[in-house]
């Protein structure tokens, strides 16, 4: 307790608070357009998925290629409850039902096949992914093939900030709980870990449903900015997506999602005026990028205000 409110975390915090100011002015100044507030949300989006997925794959060694089924019970959920009850209220029950029911898909899906590892577990996660896809297809409360439309938009910035924080802060007071370190522990040793006395499987399976939460929520605010949704938007290639964040931010690394994310979500927005060549310049900058620096752009490091202070000592010492 006495250690809540470190320099470190104050002045994070203060840079939180700057950051939602300087862009709330911009966009009240329309020099952040709607166009590029859908830019802005799709960052957002994309931190609050990585960050998650990060949990499972990078600080857990959890292979998964699920993450986007349960994205689509955020989505879906948030969509239909908002649809039929479109307030405020409507949208919050919405992100909160769709968050919890993705950490109970999360849980369910965790029990069998987190006893799985390497390719098997990323086999038996996209399996299940696809389960929920066709499952959201075939319902007709979802809309079916065709889709839910006309989804109620209440998502803006302040939302986009909120929640985009809420969740960089609660995962990363998890990884830094006694449950966190046993998670990190099981992706350095399993072997070593169960040697000591760590129920893998239990601690597995709260990581697996915390990011699942995490994506559920991430989903529903996808619903609430895009109207309209469709069961093939949540395909295999969007956990892939979400899954080139973590790889290329640094797996392990919270600040490498929120980096990865921004700097994906920035290149997709500049090179959208380039259509014919636009995937290609898109794919040959990963590999550049991978190829020089394969532990991903921040490795498993975080950027910490006490890290660039001691940077002058030691450059004093040599």
């Amino acid at each position: 307790m006495k250690k809540l409110f470190t320099r470190n975390a104050l002045i994070t915090l203060i840079l939180m608070a700057v950051s939602f100011v300087v862009v709330e002015v911009l966009i009240q100044a329309n020099i952040i357009t709607a166009y590029y507030q859908i830019t802005l949300a799709t960052i957002c989006i994309n931190i609050i998925m990585a960050v998650s997925l990060n949990l499972v794959t990078g600080f857990t060694g959890q292979f998964s290629l699920g993450h986007a089924g349960f994205m689509s019970i955020g989505a879906y959920t948030c969509g239909i409850i908002t649809v039929a009850n479109p307030t405020v209220g409507g949208f919050l029950t919405g992100i909160v039902m769709g968050a919890v029911l993705a950490a109970l898909a999360g849980i369910i899906i965790g029990i069998p096949t987190l006893r799985l590892k390497g390719d098997y577990l990323a086999i038996a996660t996209l399996g299940f992914a696809e389960i929920i896809r066709i499952i959201v297809q075939t319902l007709d409360i979802t809309g079916g093939a065709a889709g839910l439309n006309g989804v109620p938009k209440f998502t803006n910035w302040p939302w986009f900030w909120f929640f985009t924080v809420l969740t960089i802060i609660l995962v990363n007071n998890f990884i830094h709980s006694s449950h966190g370190r046993a998670c990190i522990a099981i992706r350095e040793d399993e072997i070593a870990a169960e040697a000591m006395g760590i129920n893998t499987t239990k601690y597995k399976v709260m990581a697996f449903a915390v990011g699942a939460f995490f994506a559920g929520i991430g989903g529903a605010l996808y619903a609430s900015t895009f109207f309209f949704l469709k069961p093939a938007t949540f395909g295999f290639l969007k956990s892939i997506d979400y899954l080139v964040i973590v790889v290329l931010g640094g797996m392990g690394s919270i600040t490498g999602s929120v980096v990865a994310g921004i700097f994906l979500a920035v290149v997709n927005t500049v090179l959208a005026e380039f259509t014919a060549v636009r995937m290609i310049i898109y794919a040959a900058l990963l590999v550049v990028v991978m190829i020089f620096r394969p532990q991903g752009l921040m490795g498993s490091k975080e950027i910490t205000f006490k890290l660039l202070q001691k940077k002058p000592q030691s450059n004093k010492q040599e």
